[in-house]
């Protein structure tokens, strides 16, 4: 379809499927421009598929286990993967090399649960791994930088009081369930499964603010809105709300996703205060008849919608929340017969990426109808087709000289009147 075509006032959440790809992925991200899409598979391979031409164009094979988790660089040039086989690698698609070749590889203990970069710096990022001592995970801050080399295990830290009432910071290893940048890279978010999200600051690595999520159970997952300003296309398709602040939703073992208005935090003090607040969710997004947990989450590129990929065993359902309309529910978008495990939003177009627990990838989008009269004004649509009767010499063919002829004759005739 020409984008020209299509009116911007129309823009809408996805309904149905426009393609797929047999991928044999366990999940499926667009890259930041949207015409990527890199997948993970249980082989241990990773592959980019260019979505115009609907094929793989590279394969990654570094790992010999799953890959777990998969993240892109600011600017698509790099794509990261974690294994269960306890490695992260970094790969450089600008590399001419046939097979790709890896940039870097980081080692760990223990397989990898996820990893994701900075999202301004490329050389910084997350690593989740698990720790038995603590019964969950514990989260890595990685540092590639050359002045600045680390591997930095993030722990919260808590208040405790002696006999005389002093009070004394100790750091304490929690169960981590999720690590997340905030879309800034200036803060790191964590989930535990004690119901509580820690948020770190990324320069100082020291703990800034706990958050107490009542009644949520285990964190799953969180995501972020992707900038603290929301488009309203519906009024001025350049307008934009400069104030808007940014959006959280978590994922929670109560089966339950809840979007958080992101509090503003200090810059760290010297003796380590943080701040101890409990969240109240301004949206509560669930299954009130199946009771459906959830595999995955993502936002609309302005913030409008919600999707959520429901764990449904025997269905491929998609719930749509319209978080401009008070997160009224939208709709529910049926795939198949095959369940979903992942899915993931188009970084700026209204089209949703979900992956099947067989391999497919199904790209969903929002049909438009096109503006043919904007461009011609004698431009008639029609509601079905209509049956046209020609003159009978419509399209007959006239000789040239017998048409000067006519014309001549008929310039002659208005002459004399």
């Amino acid at each position: 379809m020409n984008e020209s075509l299509i009116s911007p006032f129309n823009i809408t959440h996805p309904t149905t499927v426009q393609t797929s790809l047999f991928a044999l992925a366990s999940f499926a991200r667009f890259d930041p421009t949207g015409r990527y899409v890199a997948t993970g598979r249980v082989d241990g391979t990773a592959a980019i598929w260019d979505l115009d031409t609907r094929a793989a164009i590279r394969i990654l094979d570094g790992h010999v286990k799953a890959v777990s988790s998969l993240d892109w660089s600011r600017h698509s040039r790099y794509v990261l993967t974690a294994s269960k086989d306890w490695n992260v690698v970094v790969w450089d698609l600008a590399s001419s090399c046939v097979p790709a070749q890896r940039c870097t590889t980081l080692r760990f203990d223990a397989p990898v649960v996820s990893a994701s970069f900075h999202p301004r710096n490329r050389y910084r990022g997350l690593a989740v791994v698990p720790d038995c001592s603590v019964n969950g995970c514990e989260a890595y801050l990685v540092d590639q930088r050359k002045s600045h080399r680390a591997r930095v295990e993030l722990c919260e830290v808590q208040e405790e009081s002696d006999d005389e009432g002093a009070g004394a910071a100790t750091r304490v290893r929690s169960a981590i369930t999720v690590a997340r940048f905030d879309p800034s890279g200036k803060h790191i978010f964590l989930g535990t499964n004690g119901s509580y999200i820690l948020v770190f600051n990324t320069r100082t690595k020291t703990m800034v603010a706990r958050h107490k999520i009542t009644g949520a159970g285990a964190i799953k997952g969180l995501e972020f809105t992707k900038t603290g300003r929301r488009a309203d296309l519906r009024l001025y398709l350049l307008c934009l709300n400069s104030h808007y602040p940014r959006q959280l939703v978590s994922n929670s073992a109560d089966r339950t996703l809840r979007q958080f208005t992101v509090p503003t935090y200090p810059s760290p003090t010297a003796d380590g205060a943080y701040i101890e607040q409990e969240l109240e969710p301004t949206h509560r997004f669930n299954d009130p008849i199946n009771k459906t947990a959830w595999h995955a989450m993502s936002y609309s590129p302005d913030g409008e919608w919600l999707a959520g990929g429901a764990a449904d065993a025997a269905n491929h359902k998609i719930y749509i929340w319209d978080i401009s309309n008070d997160g009224q529910f939208a709709s529910a978008l049926d795939g198949g017969r095959e369940p979903l495990l992942h899915l993931h939003w188009h970084p700026s177009k209204s089209s949703i990426a979900s992956t099947t627990n067989q391999g497919n990838i199904l790209i969903w989008h929002c049909p438009h109808p096109e503006r043919w009269g904007a461009f011609a004004g004698g431009f008639e649509e029609l509601d079905e087709n209509v049956e046209y009767e020609e003159r009978e010499d419509e399209f007959d063919i006239e000789d040239e000289a017998d048409m000067i002829r006519r014309k001549m004759k008929e310039e002659e005739e208005e002459g004399r009147y």
